[in-house]
């Protein structure tokens, strides 16, 4: 591989060349998006891509941290050491969103306010894609819901609660089929899960009454028989509603000018 290719930009204009490290780091990174490392996998030793790559150990090394910013490997020392690809995650790009919001003082209610444009869109979407395991799979976290229903006032409950609504969040997401939606709503819902988080027990212990839990679990029943009978619209619609009426009790916790915190 020649990492030593110039750069050259219009007459008279100056482009900064890719340093070697960032050549290397680019195509490593190709390779892991295009599959061709998987996650999992563990990269060559230092020794065989210095001598493919023709370039220092430093050099290898700093090519390494760029992709280990990214989040697409892990690096670790010694004797059974090496590179090992991992999977992207969610919550990289959403530390990073986060940190633009909270920048720009975005409030909570904004957030929710996005959410609320797309998560009922992909709703709509599953009504007319939905297949009988989705249905069913749905179903199945609906009866999660509804066992937990019963004593969640305690804290342990709680976490149990927030992770079946979000499993049911994620159905739907997962199930419309439309991956640049699912991925924008799980930014948005990790960043207002790392807010949730740094503000404490006060907002993220409190889902609700066991009226108000009995209430989620009938709407996320009613959201499932429109998806059954493919009424997207409809679909749509109420999925607005659900995400309304979640807003309201979040501002009522928070506060409608909160601003997206990460830091406490």
């Amino acid at each position: 591989m020649n990492v030593g290719v110039p750069v050259r930009g219009p007459v008279g204009q100056r482009v900064r060349a890719p340093k070697t490290a960032e050549l290397i780091a680019s195509h490593l990174r190709g390779q892991i998006v295009r599959g061709e490392l998987a996650t999992g996998q563990t990269l060559p030793s230092e020794g065989a891509l210095m001598e493919t790559f023709g370039v220092s150990r430093p050099t290898l090394r700093e090519a390494f941290r760029i992709l280990e910013t990214e989040s697409l490997i892990n690096v670790r020392r010694g004797s059974r050491g090496g590179a090992r690809v991992v999977a992207p995650d969610v919550a990289v790009a959403a530390r990073y969103v986060g940190l633009l919001l909270q920048v720009t003082r975005t409030t909570i209610a904004d957030v929710q306010q996005a959410r609320m444009v797309i998560e009922p869109a992909a709703a709509g979407l599953l009504a007319s894609r939905r297949t009988r395991a989705d249905l069913d799979d749905l179903t199945s976290c609906l009866a999660d819901l509804a066992a937990l229903t019963d004593g969640a006032g305690a804290f342990a409950g709680a976490e149990a609660w927030l992770r079946a609504t979000q499993r049911f969040s994620d159905l739907i997401l997962e199930r419309a089929r439309n991956r640049t939606l699912a991925v924008q709503a799980a930014v948005l819902r990790e960043v207002m899960a790392m807010h949730l988080r740094t503000a404490g027990p006060r907002t993220l212990g409190r889902p609700g009454t066991s009226e108000e839990l009995r209430k989620t679990v009938k709407s996320c029943r009613r959201l499932v028989l429109l998806l059954d009978a493919r009424d997207a619209e409809g679909a749509q619609r109420h999925w607005r509603a659900h995400l309304e009426a979640a807003g309201r009790a979040l501002r009522s916790d928070a506060g409608p000018e909160t601003v997206v915190d990460l830091f406490g």
